[in-house]
């Protein structure tokens, strides 16, 4: 028990690295395409690249499978949506939208990390949780980058439960209120797998092969409600079916 936890303490020290390395190499880039939203969409082919090389080089892979006859169009703008229960859930969107460059809502802490919070300020709309004006004015920005022409990334139960137990949290009104103000469809995605693979207990996980069930595609309607209960009961039901 011992050796695997230490093993499982290197590999993500690993990803320190890997992070780090391909933070310096492409950030440049990175940072330099996304000051104009006209080249936007050149920083974010360094974006799919670092995603690629953090969840590939962790031994990681993964499987689609559509639950859906629906097809993702790419001159289309999404609302992305899907489960939260590893830090590898980001990397994922990338990988599956090639021809979307993708803006997530993200915690406004992880500004912090130097290199990587530099980079992060310009590639995601920043959310204070414990800030209500920060909450509210996301709205505003994400609307900013939809006519930009980016799609967006929002993971609806707002963070990770601290309860392991907990299948699914509740969802957040965001990612729906948002679908409907701007007549956006809610692309629908449920992760399964990471929750053991690659946890947020740094001392377990393991490489291997993740599955992602690729759900629905909701159109935007008046009612945020309804988007959002069919939504969490589409990923709940793949969950407690598929898990």
């Amino acid at each position: 028990m011992i050796v695997v936890k230490i093993l499982n303490y290197l590999w993500r020290f690993w990803l320190v690295v890997l992070a780090v390395l391909l933070t310096i190499i492409l950030g440049l880039p990175v940072y330099l395409f996304s000051l104009n939203e006209k080249t936007y969409k050149y920083a974010y082919v360094f974006i799919r690249i670092w995603c690629y090389g953090v969840f590939y080089g962790m031994g990681m892979r993964y499987e689609l499978i559509n639950l859906t006859e629906k097809k993702i169009d790419k001159n289309t703008q999404y609302v992305v949506i899907s489960n939260h229960t590893s830090i590898m859930d980001i990397m994922l969107p990338c990988i599956l939208f090639p021809h979307h460059p993708l803006c997530y809502v993200g915690k406004i802490e992880l500004v912090k990390i130097p290199i990587f919070g530099t980079i992060y300020k310009r590639i995601c709309v920043m959310v204070d949780r414990s800030s209500p004006r920060s909450r509210a004015d996301v709205y505003r920005r994400c609307a900013e980058k939809m006519e930009e022409g980016n799609s967006i990334v929002i993971f609806p139960e707002g963070g990770v439960p601290d309860d392991t137990s907990v299948v699914l949290d509740q969802f957040k009104d965001g990612a729906f209120t948002l679908s409907s103000k701007h007549q956006s469809p809610i692309a629908v995605f449920t992760f399964v797998g990471l929750k053991e693979m690659f946890p947020f207990d740094h001392g377990k996980g393991y490489p291997g092969k993740v599955k992602v069930y690729f759900n629905n595609i909701l159109e935007p309607t008046d009612s945020p409600k309804d988007l959002k209960l069919s939504s969490f009961e589409a990923i709940k039901k793949t969950l407690t079916e598929r898990s």
